[in-house]
């Protein structure tokens, strides 16, 4: 799932080589926090949340087949 939400990012930030992702996994689901440059932030996130929501959605979609739930936290540098 990294992977996946690391090409996402990917395409939408400026400076691609601070994007760290890091997964804690916990009892009933997997996190993964997302860390992007400060300039990047409102990209990842997009008007009103879009880019966000859409990336959940694509990471929930993804994450029925592993039978994992997973949650995205985006977190500022």
């Amino acid at each position: 799932m990294k992977e996946l939400i690391e090409a996402i990012v990917r395409a939408l930030v400026d400076k691609s080589d601070e994007i760290q992702i890091e997964e804690v996994i916990g009892e009933h689901a997997h996190v993964l926090e997302l860390r992007v440059a400060k300039e990047d932030l409102g990209k990842v996130i997009g008007k009103g949340g879009s880019h966000a929501s859409a990336i959940r959605t694509i990471l929930a979609a993804a994450s029925g087949k592993d039978r994992k739930r997973y949650v995205l936290e985006i977190i500022e540098h």
